[in-house]
């Protein structure tokens, strides 16, 4: 059985003690959703100042919300609207500090102000979808939540393999 553990030291070495924390709850399972279920609840509830978590898949066409921890979420996402569609559109993360100064931004949860959203790619090129992380306090994701929350996408896309 799976027990997180809290995460101690500077921001580096938590995003560190993080992904070791979701290598091993997706250890030896490979479906999309039960590991975006568990990561989206581990990284919920382990990172402070976090409303909504989740995964957004690409159905050949738009975004359609994945599993998730938070408020209920906007069901549909095309790939020219929003943050997310940004960062589905361009295979580029979009970090935003505040989310209404965001041209076509979706307020799904009225409460975000701030979001950080990684681009799912497989090896081959193709998208698989988003990996959203929002918050109700403007300016909350700087480089290290970034490069952080990267590696976390990157251990589920391995999770995948």
């Amino acid at each position: 059985m799976f027990a997180s553990q809290a995460l101690e030291g500077d921001k580096a070495s938590q995003y560190q003690q993080l992904d070791a924390q979701a290598r091993a709850l997706l250890a030896g399972e490979s479906d999309r959703i039960a590991n975006a279920a568990n990561l989206s609840s581990l990284v919920y509830h382990a990172l402070p100042d976090l409303n909504w978590v989740g995964f957004y898949f690409f159905d050949g066409t738009e975004l359609v919300v994945g599993p998730f921890q938070g408020q209920p979420a906007c069901v549909r996402i095309p790939l020219d609207r929003g943050v997310c569609g940004a960062a589905a559109s361009t295979r580029t993360t979009q970090r935003v500090d505040d989310v209404d100064a965001f041209p076509g931004h979706i307020a799904c949860d009225a409460a975000s102000r701030s979001e950080l959203v990684v681009p799912l790619v497989d090896d081959d090129g193709n998208l698989v979808g988003v990996f959203d992380i929002d918050s109700p306090r403007k300016g909350r994701f700087d480089e290290q939540d970034q490069a952080g929350l990267e590696r976390i996408a990157a251990t589920y896309m391995d999770s995948l393999r």
